[in-house]
């Protein structure tokens, strides 16, 4: 589903991403990892066109994206969540999400129309609402949400525009455990056809939800494989998870 072969990307002289590799067949849950500045969200920003490759490539779904704008990668399938939460804070959830669907759609000319107009709109509002655990919440505005509740509605934005990958930028960041507990269910729960790459720092959340694991460090791929084989590897606990931490 997405292949990004030798993705090189440097600033001056510092490289921050040195020949990265991923392969990623339809349905996988892959988690990216490594400590503060190893490259995680730079390679995000690579394979979503918010930076451009100085080397390498990016295939979706068969198709070359290298050179691609992210408008153009988000209407092939390829959607993100950021770091910190990138909502409409005036709208309530409903509102939300159907102004992202209409968009991904290419109707964003029925935003002048009334939203209880649209009956199919409405209900795909609904149904993604419910999707992601937000049902109850749905007519309050954004910024009314406790925070783990927007980072949701986050990841709801994100799959208004159907996605084939979904790029997951650390999203259990500043939760609380029951608001990360609440995230994990979300993941755990999407379809099972979706491609979802997630980058964390939480271990746990990591190793319950990923297939394979992508250790990077300073920019470098420094391991790739099964959670098993991540827990195991002595070169990951001493970069990365810490001697003691082998379990965790």
């Amino acid at each position: 589903m997405l292949v990004a072969s030798g993705l090189t990307k440097s600033f001056g002289a510092l490289t921050v991403t040195r020949g990265i590799t991923l392969e990623l067949p339809a349905g996988r849950r892959h988690a990216v990892i490594g400590p503060n500045g190893a490259g995680k969200t730079t390679l995000f920003n690579l394979l979503t066109g918010e930076l451009a490759p100085d080397a390498g490539s990016i295939v979706l779904a068969g198709r070359d994206l290298t050179r691609a704008s992210p408008d153009a990668r988000a209407r092939c399938g390829l959607a993100r969540s950021f770091q910190t939460n990138n909502l409409f804070p005036a709208m309530t959830v409903l509102e939300s999400l159907a102004t992202a669907c209409a968009i991904a759609d290419g109707g964003g000319w029925r935003m002048w129309r009334r939203f209880g107009a649209d009956r199919p709109l409405q209900m795909r509002a609904r149904d993604l609402a419910a999707a992601i655990g937000l049902a109850a919440v749905a007519e309050q505005p954004a910024r009314q949400l406790p925070y783990g509740a927007q980072r949701q509605l986050e990841v709801g934005l994100a799959l208004a525009t159907r996605p084939k990958v979904l790029l997951l930028d650390e999203p259990t960041a500043g939760m609380s455990p029951e608001e990360t507990a609440s995230m994990q269910r979300l993941i755990a729960g999407l379809p099972a056809a979706l491609t979802v790459v997630v980058i964390e720092h939480d271990m746990e959340v990591v190793f319950s939800l990923a297939e394979r694991i992508t250790v990077l460090d300073y920019g470098n791929v420094l391991l790739e494989g099964t959670p098993q084989e991540v827990r195991a590897s002595e070169l990951v606990r001493q970069r990365y998870l810490g001697a003691g931490s082998g379990a965790s």
